[in-house]
């Protein structure tokens, strides 16, 4: 079971989605903005969001964009969810740091599989780092020692 967060300002498209993902055994919740869902994850992080990437106010690629440069939320795996079409926005979207792109109207059937891929993907990975760990880790810095140059001779 994950915790998902839609943030979608159509209410019927997100009360749907989330009940065929509660059906699915998830646990589900949703916001009508992506300003609430900002506000949201600063208490409690989602295994999963889904993002409709046209909002008024702040869009859901904004707020994509927001994710990838925090430090708390760089690797929070995201779905956009949204009625536009075309190859262009699912490049924008992919680009800007989304796993997957989710065309409205959803089949329920392909929903719940693209959210298990989605997670599945992320199952094999050690839960969240925060930012500054995982650059030091990935780059050889640990526990705050610095590597020290070895003198060829």
């Amino acid at each position: 079971m994950a915790y998902i967060l839609i943030a979608d300002d159509d209410e019927l498209i997100a009360e749907l989605a989330s009940q065929v993902l509660i059906d699915a055994g998830h646990a589900c919740g949703w916001v009508t903005s992506a300003e609430d869902c900002w506000e949201l994850l600063q208490k409690r992080r989602p295994h999963l969001l889904m993002l409709d990437q046209d909002m008024p106010g702040m869009s859901g690629m904004s707020l994509l964009r927001r994710l990838r440069q925090s430090p708390k939320f760089y690797d929070l795996p995201v779905l956009m969810f949204t009625a536009m079409s075309g190859a262009q926005d699912e490049a924008q979207a992919t680009f800007a740091g989304a796993q997957g792109y989710i065309r409205k109207p959803f089949d329920p059937r392909g929903l719940t599989l693209r959210v298990r891929r989605v997670l599945a993907q992320r199952s094999d990975q050690p839960r969240h780092k925060d930012l500054q760990t995982y650059l030091q880790e990935s780059s050889g810095f640990t526990n705050g020692a610095v590597p020290t140059a070895r003198r060829m001779v």
